[in-house]
């Protein structure tokens, strides 16, 4: 859109005629003289004239800015030329729109010098032409206002199309970060396992029973001073390698044979433990709970399990509603506690581990005969505090805590606060309790 311009001056003394601009076209408007002419035409005829002129020529104004107007929307056929940036279009927008409002303002100025002149009380007739250039601007200020909500439009169109390009290109910038943090996650696990992995390679060599350096290097001076020698005597040596060796197996066979850890377990079943009482049951599937439970101390039937060997079998185990909860066990006897051991099942047979407890912390107190007396928090003791990991051996066994002393147990009570994820149970295979029985003097002792 060109540059418009519309300038209309009026003198009382003489008529000069100024060119009226808007786009390409030019329109002259002529004011006739408001002295009186030759002819002997009277005022309120010039004034007539004066307003039908103004009136053609605005209508032709309003024309010219309408055509002007709806002009950049005509397609034209011309080779595609490459797409300008955004803000360029916006300037280009506003700076026609500027130019179009300047082209109405003069026309508002025009019409008002006109009003001026027709509210002269000299000039015949100029209530009526007064209100018909009232009309005529009334009509101006309406154009005015339809073309700003135009340019409103299109800077409103203009901004959601801005806002668009940015939540788009936003949008891709999170997706993109979204995913590096996830791939970066990804690595960092990788990671950690491996160096979970390699901490535990290290523990087990660790623990790992190994020849000193100084031993290695005895036996082989001994091997090697026997071959030199006799070989009746080197004969003699290899026997006691492998008498050494087969000794070696046979202590292991022995050890994995007696219960797997070849220590006494004074919460076995079959030695006379019995569970007391635990926290509720899940029994998902299999019946109503209340016809399974034991009316006179309330524990389940099935509670044994968690006091008798499992086997390394999937499901031989009490389940317990949610991921904490506790067990409370009489034990055989009362002994001086030494260790206990949290067993699940092995990582290779199971099919799912998430319902292993986790947090677990065991208590233990000397109650006596009466098992139905309640229990004195004072009399209870920490064993041990400790977490069960599902990367070791599937028996782990924890130290009782070295501040215990000398004390004396025959109840242990177990509390576990999490689990490995499964929300709705959390399995005990069984819990094992080592220790010493004390003399006899010692427990009536300590009963009294």
């Amino acid at each position: 859109m060109s540059a418009s311009t519309v300038s209309i001056t009026a003198n009382p003394a003489s008529t000069r005629r100024r060119p009226v601009v808007v786009g390409e076209k030019k329109s002259n408007v002529e004011l006739l003289p408001t002295e009186p002419q030759a002819n002997g035409g009277s005022e309120k005829d010039r004034a007539a004239s004066v307003l039908e002129r103004s009136s053609r020529d605005l209508a032709q104004a309003k024309k010219t800015v309408a055509v002007s107007t709806i002009s950049p929307r005509r397609s034209r056929k011309v080779p595609a030329k490459p797409e300008k940036p955004r803000w360029l279009t916006v300037v280009s927008i506003f700076t026609k729109n500027f130019l179009l409002l300047l082209v109405l303002g003069g026309l508002v100025q025009m019409v008002w010098r006109l009003a001026l002149k027709t509210r002269d009380p000299s000039i015949e007739g100029s209530s009526a032409g007064f209100s018909e250039l009232e009309g005529r601007i009334a009509e101006v200020e309406g154009l005015v206002k339809t073309t700003s909500k135009m340019i409103q439009v299109q800077v409103e169109v203009v901004d959601k199309k801005i806002d668009r390009e940015i939540g788009r290109l936003r949008g891709q910038m999170n997706k993109k970060i979204d995913d590096e943090t996830a791939v970066l996650k990804g690595e960092l696990q990788k990671i950690e396992a491996r160096s979970e992995g390699m901490e535990k390679s290290l523990s087990e060599l660790g623990a790992a029973d190994w020849l000193s350096k100084e031993e290695f290097r005895r036996i082989y001076e001994e091997l090697k001073n026997g071959k030199s020698g006799q070989s009746d005597e080197y004969d003699v040596r290899l026997n006691d390698l492998r008498a050494y060796a087969r000794d070696i197996v046979e202590k292991e066979i022995e050890k994995h044979a007696a219960d797997g850890l070849g220590r006494v377990d004074y919460a076995l079943a079959s030695g006379g433990a019995v569970v007391v009482r635990h926290s509720e049951p899940y029994l998902a599937g299999k019946g109503s709970n209340w016809l399974s439970i034991n009316s006179r101390n309330r524990v389940h039937n099935d509670a044994s399990k968690m006091l008798k060997p499992s086997f390394g079998e999937p499901g031989q185990c009490f389940p317990l509603k949610g991921s904490s909860g506790f067990v409370q066990i009489k034990l055989r006897t009362a002994i001086v506690p030494e260790a206990v051991t949290l067993e699940h099942v092995a990582k290779r047979v199971a099919y799912d581990r998430s319902s292993a407890p986790k947090n677990c912390r065991v208590s233990g107190w000397l109650q006596g005969q009466d098992s139905d007396s309640p229990i004195d928090a004072e009399k209870m003791f920490l064993l041990a505090e400790f977490t069960y990991d599902l990367e070791k051996s599937n028996a782990q066994t924890f130290n009782v805590l070295d501040s215990l002393g000398t004390g004396i147990i025959d109840n242990v009570w177990l509390d576990f606060t999490s689990n490995h994820g499964s929300p709705s149970h959390t399995c005990i295979y069984r819990l094992r309790v080592h220790g010493r029985e004390p003399d006899s003097v010692s427990v009536v002792a300590k009963q009294s």
